[in-house]
């Protein structure tokens, strides 16, 4: 496995792979791997000749009061899960590489509109930082195909309109949600969990399943739904941003006559923010 630390080194080979005519596949991560991430390396694998992974933990993706000092990095382990998983590149830039001056100050992609919804209103400058570090990452890449999360249900969404309305020659694939054993949905976040919490914190999928559940038998009163769940999860422990059920084509709010839904919720045990979500037709 080949690791790049700037831009240059990671055109370059990826410059020498298109040119002898192979396909490549790019996943962007934060790094601290765990099962769900190597997942979409295998998906990425499948997709194409060569696979590119990023570690970057993004500055502008991190809101006030959210400390990116601590987020965990792991770099050597994730390197070794990531040559043990035959990638054929890691670009690991540091900061000033994709920044090289003021962040607050650089150019920002914004998706309008479905950037302020769900997790947007907890986290207003979230998406931006996401929708603007994706673009940069693909103009570095310039991959064939880029792998994420379904987990990650608003941020897939943002990043294939992106892709749609700036006319990104990358073909977006979702890999499904890799969960424990209890459903709790893999993420690097779960490292955070007090014992105590991450026995509680299963009951985020099972509440949502059982959402899912009431909605295949019939029910749509969706408004009543949302607000049973939320007390379900407070009364478990957990204090809730939203639990929502949208339409999967544009991510507003759902009514009686849609069939096509998701089922997407954010809380939080002590100081940790889980998400996750399930997809219904009805």
């Amino acid at each position: 496995m080949q690791t790049a630390r700037t831009k240059s080194q990671s055109r370059s080979a990826v410059k020498s792979w298109k040119q002898a005519g192979e396909s490549v596949a790019f996943v962007p991560t934060m790094g601290n791997l765990h099962e769900g991430h190597l997942e979409l390396v295998d998906v990425a694998r499948q997709h194409a000749d060569r696979v590119v992974v990023s570690i970057f933990v993004n500055p502008t993706q991190f809101g006030e009061g959210e400390d990116i000092d601590n987020y965990p990095r792991t770099l050597d382990d994730d390197s070794t899960k990531l040559a043990e998983k035959g990638v054929d590149l890691l670009f690991a830039p540091g900061v000033s590489e994709i920044y090289p001056g003021d962040s607050s100050q650089a150019t920002r992609v914004e998706v309008p509109k479905l950037t302020g919804i769900l997790c947007g209103e907890f986290r207003p400058t979230h998406f931006i930082g996401v929708t603007t570090i994706v673009a940069k990452l693909f103009n570095i890449v310039q991959p064939d195909i880029a792998v994420f999360g379904e987990k990650d249900f608003q941020q897939l969404f943002l990043i294939r309109k992106m892709v749609q309305d700036l006319d990104f020659p990358v073909k977006v694939i979702g890999a499904s949600t890799i969960r424990e054993t209890d459903g709790l949905a893999m993420s690097s976040r779960n490292g955070c969990l007090k014992d105590v919490e991450r026995k509680t914190a299963s009951h985020l999928y099972k509440t949502l399943s059982e959402m899912a559940f009431i909605l295949k038998k019939g029910d749509n009163d969706f408004r009543s739904l949302e607000e049973n769940a939320s007390k379900i999860l407070e009364n478990a422990g957990f204090t809730v941003d939203y639990v929502s059920i949208r339409r999967v084509r544009d991510l507003q709010t759902a009514t009686s006559n849609d069939t096509v839904l998701v089922i997407l919720a954010a809380a939080r045990l002590g100081e940790t923010r889980l998400i996750d979500n399930i997809t219904v037709d009805i």
